[in-house]
């Protein structure tokens, strides 16, 4: 792409105003308007809420938590798999003005422990067990060391019913604020100890809100949810978007299962279905997967890491999602800050991350000046906005490393604006690979090789070499395990269309790739294992 003459600032301006609600205020709003209507479903449990339904359980466990000493401020942990009840206390929190935190299911004993102390949790919530934890059994291990944590209440036990039962001892909710914090989040770092993003109700409940109005939701959708709300995808552009719309909120399984999923937009007649491109991946290749009836789908989310071309392509015309969007954000911005429009063609949707949300600004910056770069040249994406985080959980030098004076929070994504104001993902300052002295971004390389027909999914690293600096690892999981491509079939592919600088030098076959659990492939954790 040629540089362009405008500078890479673009600001979302809007003719519909920000919500000035807390995220209480709001669901009074949709259990007034649609108080028959189904708010949440829980397909596995054979549960279902109407709105009034709904809206009467988040003030009965308001009230228990009232009940229980938890005052406004007060951080409530939450450490459990998708299921009902995370949604309610979601909500619950939310009305009495705790500060709900997020807890990632897949940590174990020492990883919570630090949560609980860093943020000063005195009421913890958490599933009884899944797969291979036992967070009873973890709890228990890690209470003598978190002395603020007073009580813990375990989804699907005793204690819960126990729990919801209590009375509200005739108190009532303080009175709130918008710009009250409300969550907290900790973002898996890649070395040291997580921070917690600190975030309101005026950054969550407008980012769900105006998500959702991108892609035009309204009480008649009813959204499949497989992604987990411990993460801003689940909880904000999930549930946050559904109530502020009065949509419905479909829970297809406690965790992400690509046949628990299609099943639920079947029965459930879903009209948006959530994920990341793994699992639109996973769904796509299930051997049955012509046999669900996905006709219902008009739309959904594909998000949390680079979109490859070829699985959108494949989403919009085998799964009916002619309206999926695009979105691109983090944590510490509630999360989202580009989105791709319904009307979008299908370049748009698959070559770029969308452009910039309303009542927020993106720019692109030289990460040595910080001066605003022209349009058409890669640099750092940086955005403001109501989003944008209150801080780091205290932890203001950190908090200072990521937003700077002027508010704006630095990403450490590379990123190009275009001429259109769209926004293109090029990689992390971080990953990007320097190859001789030539700079490499491996999602240009990973976009290139999904379309090799052998290749159902590809991770493009730099790993140490004595002559280059760097060199180019494709890690590939093949789409027959029994005929992986080659290097040479790699080589040969490459030859002729890509500059013999971003050639993989080395490939490697892999059965899967390391992720989080927000469905992030590790790319660290490959190079340190491939890079020796």
């Amino acid at each position: 792409m040629t540089t362009g003459t405008e500078l890479s600032y673009a600001h979302g301006t809007s003719g519909t105003p920000l919500l000035g609600d807390t995220i209480g205020a709001n669901l009074d709003r949709a259990v007034a308007a649609w108080p028959a209507r189904e708010a949440l479903v829980d397909v596995a449990g054979g549960r279902r809420w109407t709105y009034a339904e709904f809206g009467a359980d988040v003030d009965r466990i308001a009230g228990a938590l009232l009940g229980s000493g938890v005052r406004k401020g007060d951080r409530v942990g939450v450490w459990a798999v998708n299921c009902p009840e995370w949604v309610l206390v979601q909500y619950a929190t939310a009305r009495v003005g705790a500060v709900m935190v997020t807890i990632n299911p897949a940590y174990r004993a020492h990883e919570l422990a630090y949560v609980l102390r860093q943020s000063g949790i005195s009421m913890l919530f958490a599933s009884l067990a899944h797969k291979t934890s036992d967070y009873r059994a973890m709890v228990d291990e890690v209470r003598g060391e978190c002395p603020e944590l007073r009580e813990a209440v375990y989804f699907g036990d005793a204690s819960w019913d126990e729990f919801a039962a209590r009375p509200s001892g005739g108190l009532v909710p303080e009175p709130l604020a918008a710009d009250e914090p409300v969550n907290i989040q900790y973002t898996s770092g890649t070395t040291g100890f997580p921070k917690g993003a600190t975030l309101s109700h005026h950054n969550i409940l407008n980012n769900g809100y105006f998500v959702g109005e991108m892609i035009a939701y309204t009480e008649q959708d009813r959204i499949c949810v497989p992604v987990p709300f411990y993460h801003c995808f689940g909880m904000v552009m999930g549930n946050l978007a559904a109530t502020s719309h009065g949509a419905c909120i479909v829970i297809p399984a406690p965790s992400f299962d690509p046949t628990a999923t299609l099943r639920a937009v079947q029965e459930e007649r879903c009209t948006s279905l959530y994920g990341v491109p793994t699992m639109f991946i996973a769904e796509l290749n299930l051997p049955d997967f012509a046999a669900y009836d996905l006709s219902s789908l008009r739309t959904g989310i594909m998000a949390g890491s680079p979109c490859p071309v070829e699985v959108m392509k494949r989403v919009v015309a085998e799964m009916n999602m002619a309206e999926v969007s695009i979105c691109y954000g983090m944590t510490e911005t509630s999360p989202v800050s580009t989105q791709t429009r319904r009307d979008d063609d299908l370049e748009r949707r698959t070559g770029t991350v969308g452009r910039v949300m309303p009542h927020v600004e993106v720019k692109v910056v030289d990460p040595a000046t910080g001066l605003t770069v022209r349009r058409g040249t890669a640099g750092e994406l940086c955005t403001r906005g109501y989003s944008v985080m209150l801080g780091y959980w205290d932890e203001p030098a950190k908090t200072a490393e990521v937003v700077d004076a002027g508010r704006w929070m630095h990403t450490g994504d590379l990123a190009v604006m275009r001429d259109d104001g769209y926004v293109q993902i090029v990689g992390r300052i971080k990953d990007m690979i320097i190859r001789g002295g030539e700079n490499v971004y491996p999602r240009e390389i990973e976009e290139f090789l999904y379309a090799h027909p052998k290749i159902a999914d590809v991770q493009v690293v730099g790993v140490p070499d004595e002559r280059y600096g760097e060199t180019i690892l494709a890690c590939v999981i093949p789409r027959d395990p029994a005929a992986p491509p080659t290097l040479d079939e790699l080589t040969a592919f490459c030859r002729d269309r890509l500059a013999h600088y971003k050639i993989p030098s080395r490939v490697e076959i892999l059965t899967e790739f390391p992720m989080t659990v927000s469905g992030k492939v590790r790319k660290i954790e490959l190079r340190e294992r491939y890079g020796a």
